[in-house]
């Protein structure tokens, strides 16, 4: 697993995930500072693999877990140094699967969020999935036309997303709009500006 963090289109920040970390006494631990080699600038990171215990890395992990940006946490899977020595954590194919797990589990919690948001009407979420599929189907065999019709997209989307971005604004609060859209209430401030601009 090479990213530190994941992010969907659909949710974006507000939802972003990753391995979590916790140390032995359930904490979690702070950035990793590595300098560079110069002695000039170096960087923090808090990807999962740095917390091994060894010299110039992190404390040594205890637990991994999936964590996303909303404050979800998902399974602890712990984590056995004896068994692994003083391998890097990242050379232990269990801890590789474990963090792999956490993904999984990342993405269920985003199964959830997509549950608890507003609901298409049935409609129109045929029509938003006959459309994908047709698109879908024409991409290799005609790309001039799957280009036309996700320009022909882009235009409607900026039209239909301009005048409910209106709507939205002079009815709902950024909260209720965040809560059923799934994003955060400053995301679904953000959302409203883009669309409303013209």
């Amino acid at each position: 697993m090479s990213n530190e963090t994941w992010e969907t289109d659909e949710f974006g920040k507000s939802h972003e995930g990753w391995v979590g970390v916790l140390l032995e006494d359930g904490s979690v631990p702070k950035p990793v500072y590595f300098d560079s080699s110069s002695g000039g600038h170096g960087h923090t990171s808090t990807y999962w693999a740095v917390y091994n215990g060894h010299r110039f890395s992190g404390p040594r992990a205890h637990v991994l877990r999936g964590v996303c940006a909303c404050g979800w946490t998902g399974m602890q899977y712990p984590i056995d140094w004896e068994r692994i020595g003083e391998a890097a954590l990242y050379e232990d194919e269990t801890a590789c699967t474990d963090a792999d797990q956490c993904l999984d589990d990342w993405y269920k919690h985003l199964d959830d969020v997509e549950a608890s948001t507003i609901p298409y009407p049935a409609d129109l979420n045929e029509l938003l999935h006959k459309t994908d599929e047709a698109l879908d189907a024409i991409t290799s065999s005609a790309p001039a036309v799957a280009l036309k019709a996700a320009r022909r997209l882009e235009i409607l989307a900026k039209t239909i997303g301009y005048h409910a971005a209106n709507s939205a604004y002079r009815t709902l609060e950024f909260e209720e709009l965040g809560t059923a859209l799934g994003i955060t209430a400053g995301e679904a401030e953000n959302l409203l500006r883009r669309y409303r601009r013209r």
